[in-house]
This record gives structure tokens, sequence and C-alpha cells, in this order.
């Protein structure tokens, strides 16, 4: 069992602090629907159906969630409005792909080194995801070596080096314009000399050309395999949750691209869009491996659904 294999009262008061405006925007919205009425009527429905629309859970995901409402009130009359947030855990929580158990940041024991090939665009938090993730593994005893493989803008690689440090963890760097896929294979045959546990690689962030990218992560890929073959082991996309409806679409974008396979939602702090966590699961069938809530290096949790639900709709 990890150092981080439970969820700590201090784990939970940091996310509820950092879901604190989504839950303003969304759920204290639902209260204040149901306040003053007894039971769930066609009202109550409609209103709770443009609450999550204006919260960014997406149209399709909301279809699915009013139509599942709709069929529990007409199977069993007169629902009482206290039963409502019940009822909206239980279709949430089924909507919402990721671990119910995981809290920690452990990674599977049968590869070393696991391999992790972060893709995102830039801007939404990936080089700070990576610096986060690095800590994490690193205060659970891991060896980590990262690999500065978005060369096309110096300032990634200089960004990334500073994560590293602030780590304490290993990295491969080059020049910039270097090519992506020999940083890549560096960084792995320096994590196997190193007998290093976790390779987090980097990649740049550009979208402008859906082609040029899928062909560049594939590339990538294709060279890693060379020193490692089932490598990489994930392909993490980082999302900026707060951009809401946009992050949709570049989960779109990548999913076409590559093979994603854990999703990390970024700037959960301090954003009203939160519930595009619900609608990027319901709709792309990924798991959400990890959320950030806060600027802190410690500010980056294992997303647990449970735990997320229970602190939106905690009062």
């Amino acid at each position: 069992m990890g150092i981080l294999s439970f969820f700590s009262k201090e784990k939970k008061e940091t996310l509820d602090k950092g879901l604190f405006v989504t839950k303003q925007n969304l759920f204290s919205k639902i209260a204040n629907v149901i306040l003053g009425k007894a039971t769930i009527d066609a009202e109550v429905i409609e209103n709770i159906e443009e609450i999550l629309l204006t919260s960014d859970v997406g149209v399709q995901t909301t279809f699915k969630i009013i139509e599942s409402l709709k069929k529990r009130v007409a199977e069993k009359r007169n629902i009482e409005t206290s039963e409502l947030t019940n009822l909206l855990k239980i279709e949430i929580s089924e909507l919402l792909i990721g671990t119910t158990n995981q809290t920690d940041f452990e990674t599977p024991a049968d590869k070393k080194p696991y391999v992790i090939m972060v893709v995102g665009v830039n801007g939404v938090g990936k080089t700070t995801t990576i610096g986060k993730l690095s800590f994490q593994f690193k205060k659970i005893g891991k060896k980590v070596v990262l690999g500065a493989a978005d060369t096309f803008r110096a300032a990634a690689s200089e960004q990334l080096v500073i994560w590293a440090k602030r780590s304490d963890v290993d990295i491969v760097t080059q020049s910039a314009g270097a090519d992506p896929a020999a940083v890549a294979f560096d960084t792995l045959q320096s994590a196997k000399a190193k007998n290093a546990d976790i390779v987090i690689i980097d990649t740049a962030g550009r979208l402008h050309n859906k082609i040029n990218l899928m062909n560049e992560l594939s590339k990538i890929k294709k060279v890693m395999q060379k020193v490692i073959p089932d490598a990489p082991h994930e392909i993490l996309l980082v999302l900026d949750a707060s951009t809401g409806q946009n992050a949709i679409e570049q989960c779109k974008q990548f999913t076409t691209a590559t093979e994603v396979n854990a999703l990390a939602l970024t700037k959960l702090d301090g954003t009203a869009k939160g519930g595009v966590v619900i609608g990027i699961s319901d709709q792309f069938k990924i798991p959400v491996k990890y959320i950030g809530i806060g600027e802190k290096i410690e500010d980056l949790q294992v997303f647990n659904k449970t735990e997320f639900v229970d602190s939106l709709f905690k009062k």
C-alpha cells in the first residue's frame, strides 16, 4: 500500500476547496430550483436541464441525465425533492469513467520503467502537470526521468528543467529544434541505464495541423518502442477544464491523432466549468486519471470519482 493510498482529510478539504466555484455554479443553483418544492415535477427537471447545459456538462451528457431522471420520476411518482441529490449523484457517478478505489500515484509493478507520453495543446498546464506528477512519484520513492521532447518551443524545455529541479528528478534535454523522437529515445535509454521507475515524455502542443500532429506522435511512439517494445504504457491527454466546451473539442482532436488512454483535467480550482469533467468522461469513455485543483506543487490529485461526486454535492 502506497503512502498516499488513502483519501486523507487534508486531501478531501483540498478537493472541496478546489471545486468550490463549480459547486456554486452548478449544484447551488440546483438547490435553489427545488427550494420550496415538495416533489420533483416537470418544471424542476426543465430547470435542472438548463443548469447542466450552462455548466458545460455538454448537450449529449445532459440529455442522458435528464432522460434518466424523467424515467425514474415516471416509474416512481411523487419523488420528493430531498431524493434529487442522491438521484443525481447516482446518474453522474455512472457517467464518470474513473477509479473508485485508487487514491495514490502508484504504477504497475511489472512495467519498469513505466512510460507516460503527455500530450495536449500549449497553455493547458501540460508542463505544470508533468512537474506535479514528478513530485508525487518522487514523494513515494520512485525514480523519475523526464524527457523534454517539446523541442519547438525553447521555453517548454526551460520550464520543464525548472520543474525537474523543484521535484528533484532527472531530465533529458536537447537543443531547440532537435528531433522530438530523438529526445524520447535518449530519455528511455537513460532511464533504463539508471534503473528508473517512471519516464514522462513531454510533447509539442501544436494543434493547427492534425496530420502533422498524428505523424509526429506516431514517430515518437515508434522510436520509443525500439528501446521499450510496449512503450508508451500511458498516453495522458492534459485538458484545461476552465475552457469548457473547447476542452471537449481538443479531446476530439487528440483522440483522433493518437491512442489516448488517460486524461488529466487541470485548473478546476477557480472555474465554474468543472461540469465539463462529466461530459468529457461520458463522451470519450477514457478514464480521468488526475485533476489539478490548485497552483501548489501538491495540488494534483488522483481522480477518485466517488470522492469527486461527494465533494460536488457536499453542502
